[in-house]
This record gives structure tokens, C-alpha cells and sequence, in this order.
């Protein structure tokens, strides 16, 4: 009996040696936005375990981070991303509209838009909020210094942008002489305008500079946890912009390096229970029902407007905001 146990046990080994030997390793590339490191450092280290469990092959995913426009440029210069998991629409659908490298539709290919979690922006002010700040109007004063991105490199700053802009619309009866005058104010304010917004956070909390850092949700909510809820606090407005991180495969990169069907899986798993666990925990809002009701203590209510609904959709926006000769590249000229 003895020696019958050990035989079971030596094929055994064997077999799993067998396995082991016959495992893929894979290498998969996410090139994303600044604020995303935490996220997906975690989000990383548990598909692979999934993926592992599921085929039995090894997964290793590599991270590229920057301003999301600056991230999109790389692309599409050459950096041979599998997936992009960006900020804005239009940095994606810009790796179909100049390279073709994603297919035209590739906002069908995913549930909400191919965006897994959504945020919003919101104000990180010092604890205390010395300077009394309660909404966007109070950004424009004279005496206040915010610390905000560049809408010509970073998503999250063209977020941010638009939450101003809507806000200036509403309180001036959709007037956009008067929303345009309010933003040139609120710019006029910014005493630096990063690449991106994990630079603003560093230039905020580490350098401390300003009195007022405009950024994601999720961004303000990992500085409270790492600096400390007794150095700052996040400050909601009473309106704010619905942001849809997108994600997607870049096919034409996956099929020639042979990762279409982990590189799907990545982005899918997204939208597991698991996944959007994640996305909660590093206080991204959830778009599972059951999840997001779980998290929902920890969102401030906020009146949201969306860009497709109060905007036009990112094409029509970047062209007209952000553009070379934009409304932005205006603001810019008249604070010189």
C-alpha cells in the first residue's frame, strides 16, 4: 500500500511538472493614464492568478503611465500596447481614426461604452479649508491658486475643464461668452499646469503648491489615504462632469503578438465581481448594481452632467475646446 501511495503521488508530480513545463508565459502591455497605477497594480496581481487558474499559463502585465494624451501620442508613435486604458473617448477612438490599429467600433465591444468604472471630478483642499472653498465659483477669486493638468496632455485635465465650463454655463443662463470669461478666470488662477495628473497631485501634496487641487475622485480619495485625512480633505461641488474612462484592445498590436484572447480576457475581467471589487476598493465608482450599491457610502452625491448628453460627444468637444486654435488655446493666449 505504501508503495502504491508513493507511485500516485510520483505520477502526480509528474503530471504537474508536465503542466508546468507546458505553460505559456505571457506578456501583455496596458498603457493607461496617471492616476491608474494603484488600480491596476492590484488588478494586475489578480488576473494573473485568474488567468493562471483558467489555462495554466503565466501572465505578466507590464504598465505604461502618463497624461493621457501624451499616453496616446506613444501609441500611436509605436508603443506596441496590447489594451490602452485611457482617460477620454477621443484618445482612443484616435488609434482607430490615424492608424487603424482598433476597429471603428470598438465602444460596442464592452458593456457601457467599453468604460468598466466611471468618476467625477472633484477639490483637494488643506485641512481646515482655510480659504473657505465650496464650489467652482470660489476657484476664480482673486487670492485662490489652484493646481490643475494641461488639457493639452492630460485627460483628467480636460475632465476637469468641462466641470468648470458646465458649471459656468448653469449659472449663466448657457451663456458661453460668459462661461468662456469664467474659465480664462479660473486658468488665470493655476499656478502650474502639469502633464499630467499625478504630477498636479505631487506638485499639491508633495511640493505643496496652491490652495486648491481640481482632480479625479479617486485621485483626491488615494491622497487622503496616503497622506493622511488629517492633512487634507476632499471638497465635492455641487455639479461636477460624469467621468468614462475607456478601455479596449488594440487588435491590430494583440494579433501580432498573439495575445488577442488574454488581452480580451483582461479587459472583460473588468467587469467581474472580482474586478469591480477592485475598482471600488481604489475608489473608482463602480457599474455593477451590487457593487456599487456596497461602495455607495463612500460617493458624495453630486448633480453630474455626461458628455455625450451636455456636450456633444468627445469629437465635437475636442474639436472645439481643445483643438489647435480651440477655445482653450484662446483662454491660454489671453492669460499672457
Amino acid at each position: 500500500m505504501k508503495n502504491f501511495k508513493q507511485l500516485i503521488l510520483t505520477a502526480a508530480l509528474t503530471i504537474a511538472a508536465l503542466s508546468n513545463a507546458n505553460a505559456a508565459d505571457v506578456n501583455l502591455l496596458n498603457v493607461s493614464y496617471d492616476p491608474t497605477r494603484e488600480l491596476y497594480k492590484e488588478y494586475n496581481e489578480a488576473f494573473a492568478k485568474y488567468w493562471k487558474a483558467k489555462t495554466g499559463d503565466n501572465v505578466t502585465v507590464n504598465q505604461s503611465h502618463g497624461g493621457g494624451g501624451k499616453q496616446t501620442r506613444a501609441v500611436l508613435e509605436g508603443l506596441e500596447a496590447d489594451v490602452v486604458t485611457l482617460a477620454v473617448g477621443y484618445d482612443v477612438d484616435q488609434l482607430y481614426q490615424k492608424r487603424k490599429l482598433i476597429p471603428e467600433n470598438w465602444q460596442t465591444l464592452l458593456p457601457n461604452n467599453s468604460s468598466p468604472y466611471t468618476s467625477t471630478i472633484v477639490f483637494l483642499v488643506r485641512k481646515g479649508n482655510p480659504l473657505g472653498i465650496k464650489d467652482w465659483d470660489d476657484l476664480v477669486k482673486p487670492n485662490v491658486s489652484i493646481v490643475t493638468p494641461n488639457p493639452k496632455t492630460s485627460g483628467g485635465a480636460r475632465w476637469n475643464y468641462l466641470g468648470a465650463w458646465a458649471y459656468a454655463l448653469k449659472h449663466n443662463n448657457n451663456d458661453e461668452a460668459a462661461a468662456k470669461a469664467f474659465v480664462t478666470k479660473l486658468f488665470k488662477n493655476a499656478a502650474v499646469l502639469d502633464t499630467g495628473a499625478r504630477g498636479s497631485t505631487t506638485t499639491f501634496a508633495e511640493r505643496e503648491i496652491g490652495d486648491v487641487l481640481i482632480t479625479w475622485e479617486n485621485e483626491a480619495f488615494l491622497v487622503l489615504k496616503q497622506f493622511g485625512a488629517d492633512k487634507y480633505q476632499i471638497v465635492a461641488p455641487s455639479l461636477s462632469i460624469l467621468t468614462e474612462p475607456p478601455v479596449a484592445v488594440v487588435e491590430d498590436v494583440a494579433r501580432k503578438h498573439g495575445t488577442t484572447e488574454v488581452a480580451t480576457e483582461y479587459l472583460t475581467h473588468l467587469y467581474s465581481k472580482e474586478g469591480q471589487e477592485i475598482v471600488a476598493k481604489n475608489f473608482y465608482r463602480p457599474i455593477d448594481s451590487e457593487i456599487a450599491a456596497k461602495y455607495a457610502k463612500q460617493f458624495p452625491k453630486i448633480e453630474l452632467v455626461t458628455i455625450d448628453k451636455d456636450f456633444g460627444g468627445w469629437n465635437a468637444t475636442q474639436k472645439k475646446h481643445f483643438s489647435d486654435d480651440g477655445i482653450f488655446d484662446q483662454i491660454v493666449a489671453a492669460g499672457k
